[in-house]
């Protein structure tokens, strides 16, 4: 893939801005005898600087002149050079011709109609850098004089008088942390343009509590302040959101970079790749993309050291000898997608398991729990890596921790990982468009008001306690035929959690990847776009919370750190009380494609001493089920892949399953599904809306005798 430079040019343009004004500044020092050494550092690296940029942009004129300059200029800070009249003037035409070309580009002239760099002026600047004949040893014959070189003459015609022109360009360079402190003073003044509202409203409550003659008098004044708040909002909105488009930036600044780097590591890999990048026009908030950079290229190197195989295997393998390697985002919504996906062999499921058991991360019953999407998170365990050997590109896994990390504590985003076997990985991140401003839920929980970020919140649920569901002693509720978790969330931080549930019950329903959990909160606060704050240093050690936000005048509110309070919850989980397992080692497979409900299914036959692996679909737990030997399948009915119905006919045409006991668990109560479950071998079917743990184990019971 080329690279398309003209995307380029206006951003050398700006920077060149920045450097013509240093050389001539310079210059003019140099020329009143201020010749100390950082001066002539600083007018070193501008020359140095446009040299380098112009030279990966082509802009071959420019480079030239800027090579001769920087020539001069090293002569001058190693001392074998001292600026002279002669040398100084050459520095000026050079500069000049410069900002013609600077100038010609800024107008919109594409790089191949500059004019070609004036050979004179380059010769005379780099014959200026040779060192004099004062400098030879007594023992050498200094040469014959020569006449000096001319100097040349100027780049561009001169232009007829009163028709000099000054060429601005139309963009301005600010530093970055200023325009953060314009931001960051936006945010503080929608903060508190919004206790307005608070103010309005309580001048309401006291006009509705003065007397009748006293009332009128206020009433005016408080329509007044009414209409003019509700004027300036949409206004203060605007003026914040243009403020936040001043630091987006397209994501081609990250991605262009990456494709070179994804060809220049697949070559000195003996390996081909072909790098296509797409959506590289979406805009991210500068603070994301400064911090995207890293994991972009963790997941780049793995890919190509890892992922992708030689020509000779690709060939092998009746693959195309190049790979593919596809870079791309779209928007979401709020959110941006960023994904990026290879042809290669895909990650092996055997060899991670393999590592880990080395590791001693997991015992081997625990791993044949999991799902095959749970093994293949493990690479995102610390230090994690199928590669026998760590080199300089290392192994999938190696730095993967620091990309989970990356995106989901630090960027308050999402990572999922998908493998196929031979066909090759996608690795899926989700961000918020800006870390600045974000849709923020504010709640109570134990008298303490919390904020959450909306992306983080699936749905609010209002239910009575009486509908949750006992699950291995985790009170449970069924929400669209799927197991949800309910915790009390000031119990979840510790904080005073009233002796009974409230009646009924208000639940903000949170969610990472395919978890769900249900938090029971006292009250909603507000709902609205707030400006995040991050922690002070001192305060960052918090597990629990990513951020703050301001409420009111100096009011702060913490927000919490959705993925640190699933590893919380899942701490909190109680044992049956009352319950003996029976220590019966039976082997149970649960087959569900909903997270949740596997894990919950998993915790209450586990309490009861079974022996449970875990299944994401219908042809994942065929796969598992006639690898391995089960005393009882427990299956949903609608799944990807494979559904329950043709999972549990598919089993029965198996010796080795043709009597074991199959139990259904599906939200499907219509008895033609039930006899359908009957007609394709089940032995029961339990509907999810009367789950009820006991009942699941007797039935097991009954059925394994």
């Amino acid at each position: 893939m080329a690279l398309d430079i003209r995307r380029f040019i206006q951003r050398f343009v700006e920077e060149a801005a920045d450097h013509l004004p240093r050389l001539r500044e310079g210059i003019s020092a140099l020329e009143q005898g201020a010749a100390d050494k950082e001066r002539i550092n600083e007018l070193f690296r501008s020359a140095h600087t446009l040299k380098g940029s112009s030279r990966m942009l082509k802009l071959t004129p420019i480079t030239a002149v800027a090579h001769s300059m920087e020539e001069l200029l090293s002569a001058f800070r190693d001392g074998s050079q001292v600026p002279g009249p002669d040398s100084i003037s050459l520095l000026y035409q050079a500069t000049d011709a410069l900002a013609d070309d600077v100038a010609q580009l800024a107008q919109g002239a594409s790089p191949e109609t500059l004019a070609v760099a004036d050979p004179v002026l380059c010769q005379a600047l780099e014959a200026a850098a040779q060192p004099s004949t004062a400098t030879l040893s007594n023992a050498e014959e200094a040469p014959e004089p020569t006449a000096p070189l001319p100097l040349s003459p100027p780049v561009n015609p001169p232009r007829p008088a009163g028709s000099a022109t000054l060429a601005l360009s139309d963009t301005v360079r600010v530093r970055l942390e200023r325009l953060d402190d314009v931001i960051r003073l936006m945010g503080e003044v929608l903060s508190g343009h919004h206790h307005l509202h608070t103010l309005v409203e309580q001048a309401q409550a006291l006009e509705a509590r003065l007397p009748g003659d006293q009332r009128s008098a206020i009433h005016a004044f408080n329509r007044d302040l009414k209409d003019s708040v509700l004027s300036h909002d949409a206004l203060m909105s605007d003026l914040h959101e243009r403020a936040l488009q001043m630091r987006m930036l397209p994501l081609g600044v990250v991605f262009d970079p990456l494709a070179q780097m994804a060809r220049e590591l697949a070559q000195s890999l003996g390996k081909h790749v072909d790098c296509r990048v797409r959506g590289s026009e979406i805009e991210l908030d500068r603070q994301l993309i400064d911090r995207l950079s890293d994991p972009l290229i963790h997941l780049l190197r793995n890919a190509l050291d890892h992922g992708l195989e030689t020509p000779e295997q690709r060939k092998a393998a009746g693959k195309p000898p190049r790979g593919q390697l596809v870079l791309e985002a779209w928007q979401d919504g709020n959110w941006v997608v960023v994904e990026m996906h290879d042809d290669g062999t895909g990650i092996a499921l055997d060899a991670v398991r393999q590592k880990a058991l080395a590791k001693q991360l997991l015992s081997e019953e625990q791993l044949s729990a999991l799902s095959e999407q749970e093994t293949l998170d493990l690479i995102f365990l610390p230090g994690f890596s199928t590669k026998a050997m760590i080199t300089d590109f290392s192994g999938r896994g190696v730095g993967m921790d620091v990309v989970k990390r990356t995106i989901m504590d630090e960027l308050s985003g999402d990572l999922q990982l998908t493998s196929e076997a031979g066909k090759g990985t996608r690795f899926t991140l989700r961000l918020p468009l800006s870390l600045a401003l974000m849709r923020v839920l504010l709640i109570k929980a134990g008298n303490v008001t919390l904020g959450i970020t909306a992306p983080h919140v699936a749905e609010l649920v209002e239910c009575s306690p009486a509908q949750f569901i006992d699950a291995a002693g985790q009170p449970t509720l069924i929400l669209r035929n799927e197991f949800v978790p309910v915790v009390p969330l000031a119990q979840l931080l510790d904080l005073p959690v009233a002796d009974t549930l409230p009646d009924p019950a208000l639940l903000v329903v949170v969610h990472q990847r395919q978890q769900k959990l249900a938090l029971i909160v006292d009250t909603l606060v507000d709902e609205r776009d707030m400006v995040i704050k991050p922690l002070p240093e001192h305060l960052r050690y918090l597990p629990m919370i990513s951020g703050m936000v301001s409420q009111g005048r100096n009011a702060l509110v913490s927000l919490l750190h959705v993925p640190a309070l699933f590893e919380r919850a899942k701490h909190h989980t109680l044992t049956p009380r009352g319950v003996e397992p029976s220590g019966t080692a039976h082997r149970i497979l649960v087959v569900d494609d909903s997270l949740n409900t596997r894990e919950i299914e998993k915790d209450v036959l586990e309490a009861w001493g079974y022996q449970v692996t875990l299944a994401e679909n219908g042809r994942d737990g065929l796969n598992k089920a006639l690898a391995e030997s089960f005393d009882a399948v427990l299956t949903d009915v609608e799944m990807p892949v494979m559904d329950g119905f043709a999972l549990t006919a598919r089993l029965r045409e198996n010796e080795l399953y043709r009597h074991k006991p199959i139990i259904i668990i599906t939200s499907r109560e219509k008895e033609s599904d039930r006899q359908r479950g009957m007609e394709v071998g089940a032995d029961a079917y339990i509907v999810k809306g009367s789950f009820d743990q006991n009942n699941l184990v007797e039935t097991l019971k009954a059925l394994l005798g």
